[in-house]
């Protein structure tokens, strides 16, 4: 068993609530014991920014990017940045963790495609194109009434820029009409990081079955999140919804389409699996309900491993 997970916001606890933390081991849903629990090979970590807090959105990206480096640095035997996927081998390869930074908020760009290549020169390799609020590219897709609006022009130069400079576009949190503005101007798979079943639980965050079925067509895939908002009514993410939601989106969408996107770090009610260690449950899980070894492979990293090949 192997594991790549699709979002974490672990950068935005230690810039903001854990300042002076060590990541070998700390009281986190994500740090490196952890990770080296659940085998992982590689761990996206996002940069979240939130307009209503941060001034300038663009300066406190940077201050995540600073923290991650750092992070890396103290920990460079058991940890390493990636940027495309040998790079990702050769870190397994030599027994590290790859770290793989993103950023979650397209509103840190400030409009300016210029920004984009900076942040890619830093190692950014995914950009979610936006959280909840309105921005420079796009609609959030929890305001109802922005469920029809789709990308800005901006954005749809965004999108095509990110494809020529081999950027994985992320479409969690987008409204419904910039999802599929998405899926008409990318000429490479995407990401739904962090993502689940609307059919299952109907939350504007998930998906429909008819997203899912375009998205599959894409090539992209979407990260299984252990919310509980986006799993169902109840108070705790359990394993068994998790597990719902997986064999209806592959029910839907086929087996290449699925992959896993925690949220570790940005769930405020812990789940079944309290933390990236604990993704065994999962796997145990989805072995009980009929899964196989090479299904499991897929869903915990070869999908989301196939998509990092072919857009990086």
């Amino acid at each position: 068993m192997m594991l790549i997970d699709l979002h974490c916001d672990t950068i935005y606890k230690m810039v903001e609530e854990e300042k002076n933390i060590n990541f070998k081991q700390n009281k986190l849903q994500v740090d490196l014991n952890k990770l080296k629990k659940a085998q992982s090979m590689a761990q996206f970590f996002a940069c979240f920014v939130d307009l209503q807090r941060d001034k300038n959105p663009l300066e406190r990206a940077l201050d995540m990017i600073d923290k991650f480096y750092e992070k890396i640095g103290e920990n460079i035997g058991n940890i390493d940045i990636a940027r495309n996927y040998d790079e990702i081998i050769n870190n397994n390869n030599e027994g590290k963790i790859s770290g793989v930074l993103t950023i979650e908020g397209g509103e840190a760009l400030k409009g300016k495609i210029s920004n984009l290549r900076n942040f890619y020169k830093l190692g950014v390799r995914l950009v979610t194109l936006t959280w909840n609020y309105q921005n420079e590219i796009g609609y959030p897709g929890c305001v109802s009434e922005f469920k029809n609006k789709g990308l800005t022009e901006f954005g749809k130069e965004l999108v095509c820029e990110m494809n020529r400079l081999g950027m994985i576009v992320d479409v969690s949190h987008l409204s419904d009409a910039g999802f599929y503005d998405v899926i008409k101007y990318s000429s490479k798979p995407i990401m739904a990081s962090h993502s689940n079943s609307r059919e299952i639980q109907n939350h504007s965050r998930n998906l429909t079955d008819d997203m899912i079925k375009a998205l599959a067509e894409n090539g992209g895939v979407m990260g299984l999140n252990f919310c509980n908002a986006f799993l169902s009514s109840k108070k705790i993410g359990s394993v068994g919804d998790m597990a719902k939601h997986i064999k209806h989106i592959v029910n839907v969408g086929g087996i290449d389409i699925m992959a896993v996107g925690t949220d570790f770090d940005g769930i405020n009610n812990p789940p079944e699996i309290e933390d990236i260690g604990g993704i065994y449950k999962l796997y145990e899980e989805l072995r009980k309900q009929g899964f196989s070894e090479e299904d499991i492979d897929k869903i915990f990293y070869k999908n989301a491993l196939r998509v990092i090949k072919e857009v990086l």
